[in-house]
């Protein structure tokens, strides 16, 4: 995998480079890196896509300047696809935050992607619905909540070698331990990148932000096939709030919750997951 830049976007990522094989987008979630793909850009790579997997807006050495609100930063996504496949349709991985832009570019341009294949958020106004019902969910997500706040939220993260991410690894993901490389190469990330990575949060505070995100996404079912993936011990969103999300989507879609499996799920169960992903692109 070689590592480019977009300057049209400011984004830059890694890609096997195969200019003429269809485009498979893999965005990551917070807090992750492109790393966090190499097993499944494996599998893609050996099924002929060219993968593209992004640094999201706010992570070094993609660019730190906003807008970070999940709208405006669906539109900078849309316009790295039409600069690397203007004329094709293409595939979209998204993990977390990465399956809420996802959501969005697919809510404001179906005509540019073939497939979806979503993972452990499920769709945004499922997850509102879901969580008037389960409330226990709004415990997990209090680090939200704490990243509100300007300065002392940057400090706690980055306090004591970055402990706070590791604590979120393994309480999002129980029982799994994540490559040292991995972890090591996200903190030199997010030394770099802060705060920039927390602004996505505190863009949530806006009423503006929200009406938009409900206006896009509930302005009819997404249209493009989707596969959704998420861990039944999933500590950051609880399975239950995947509940129901299907009507939010068309005809053209499938939902696997794997046992034994939390957040990280492509990383915990990368051999079922790829699987999976795989297969739904090749059969869309």
């Amino acid at each position: 995998m070689h590592r480019l830049r977009s300057e049209r976007t400011g984004i830059s990522y890694l890609s096997n480079e195969a200019e003429n094989a269809p485009l498979a987008l893999c965005l990551h979630g917070f807090p992750d890196i492109p790393r966090t793909w190499s097993l499944l850009s494996e599998d893609l790579r050996d099924a002929e896509y060219r993968i593209v997997s992004p640094w999201l807006p706010g992570y070094a050495p993609s660019s730190l300047e906003g807008p970070f609100d999940a709208p405006a930063l669906a539109d900078r996504i849309l316009m790295l696809i039409d600069e690397l496949s203007p004329s094709e349709p293409v595939r979209i991985v998204g993990h977390d935050w990465g399956s809420v832009l996802a959501q969005c570019a697919i809510a404001r341009r179906p005509d540019r992607f073939r497939g979806a294949a979503l993972m452990a958020v499920p769709h945004v106004l499922a997850v509102e619905e879901n969580v008037k019902e389960y409330p226990r969910q709004l415990g997990r997500s209090a680090y939200m909540g704490l990243f509100q706040l300007p300065l002392l939220s940057e400090r706690l993260v980055m306090m004591r070698d970055l402990a706070f991410i590791e604590r979120l690894w393994r309480k999002w993901s129980p029982g799994f331990e994540p490559d040292a490389d991995h972890l090591d190469d996200l903190k030199v990330c997010l030394r770099s990148s802060m705060p920039a990575p927390l602004r996505y949060y505190r863009s949530l505070k806006s009423p503006r932000v929200i009406a938009e995100i409900r206006r896009l996404l509930g302005a009819g079912p997404l249209v493009v096939p989707t596969l959704y993936l998420h861990g039944e011990r999933d500590g950051c969103i609880g399975a239950e709030i995947t509940r129901g999300q299907e009507a939010h989507f068309s005809a053209l879609f499938e939902q696997m919750t794997l046992a034994d499996a939390g957040h990280f799920v492509h990383l915990e169960r990368p051999a079922e997951v790829n699987a999976a992903i795989v297969d739904w692109f090749g059969a869309h």
